[in-house]
């Protein structure tokens, strides 16, 4: 057990060393530990097919990834520093990390942001974004030829990689961008413009959307995507199926989109039961 005990002493002052925190160290030492009494061998002793095994241990235990990447963290630096055996765990890859759920908006939420603006013209751009679920620098770049009132869509040629799309346009939208064009006129061919006569800031736009939510007192602070997420959901719940949602956000993969399965609990709790055909 000696040079196990070496092992660990070595590791944790290369932790120090390397400044981590106080946290990450004793999670470190513990799962160093638990690898140790695995093995039942000296730490350095190790071959890679050990450390396989301990991996597969580790896959078929009841953690989540958060704590599959501690455990192999924890083998990297104890191989790839301390040790200087880094060819040991070379084969290690580390769990995907799950997308963080996007926060949403109400349409009452959404409401009293719009009713917070003092401009008018931020007030018309953030309900478009909202309207449509364009990205802020896509809202940002239309001109008054993307809007065919005609068909009822704007045409997106500023797209995420440089793709084009048409995005829906309602009445409701379209009336309101009417108006708004007639009392502030921008300078063509911009549909939202800065005083410059350039399309309009972001930043700019950013700070009176972050001014707007203040005064809203909802308890959020609203960005532009979170109205972007907010519209998604709000597809979602209204029955728009997940290929017609990624077509119109603009997604180039349909993995992108199913992120507001998980954040819509309407959804969810409309899914029928089979044991609803059962007579319990």
């Amino acid at each position: 057990m000696k040079a196990v005990s070496l092992s660990l002493s070595r590791l944790e002052a290369d932790l120090r060393m390397a400044d981590r925190a106080t946290g990450t160290i004793q999670q470190y030492l513990a799962s160093v530990r638990r690898f140790e009494e695995f093995l039942g061998l000296g730490l350095s002793e190790a071959d890679q097919g050990s450390i396989r095994r301990w991996v597969e241990h580790l896959q078929g235990q009841p953690i989540g990834p958060e704590r599959l990447r501690c455990h192999y963290s924890a083998l990297k630096f104890l191989y790839g520093r301390t040790l200087g055996q880094p060819d040991k765990v070379a084969f290690l890859s580390m769990p995907r990390k799950d997308a963080p759920l996007p926060t949403v908006l109400t349409a009452a939420e959404v409401q009293r942001v719009l009713d917070g603006f003092l401009v008018a013209k931020y007030r018309v751009f953030f309900a478009l974004i909202y309207a449509t679920g364009l990205r802020i620098r896509e809202a940002g770049l239309l001109e008054t030829r993307d809007i065919n009132a005609f068909q009822q869509v704007i045409h997106v040629r500023n797209g995420k990689g440089g793709k084009e799309r048409l995005v829906p346009m309602p009445g409701k939208l379209y009336g309101l961008l009417r108006t708004y064009w007639k009392h502030e006129r921008p300078p063509e061919p911009w549909l939202f413009a800065s005083k410059a006569g350039r399309p309009i800031c972001h930043e700019t736009a950013r700070r009176a959307l972050l001014c707007a939510s203040a005064r809203a007192g909802i308890g959020k602070v609203v960005t532009p995507h979170m109205l972007r997420h907010s519209f998604a959901t709000n597809l979602l719940e209204h029955g728009t199926d997940l290929r017609k949602i990624q077509v119109v956000l603009g997604h180039g993969s349909i993995r992108s989109t199913t992120i507001y399965t998980r954040v819509s609990p309407e959804q969810v709790a409309s899914v029928r039961s089979p044991m609803e055909d059962l007579n319990v």
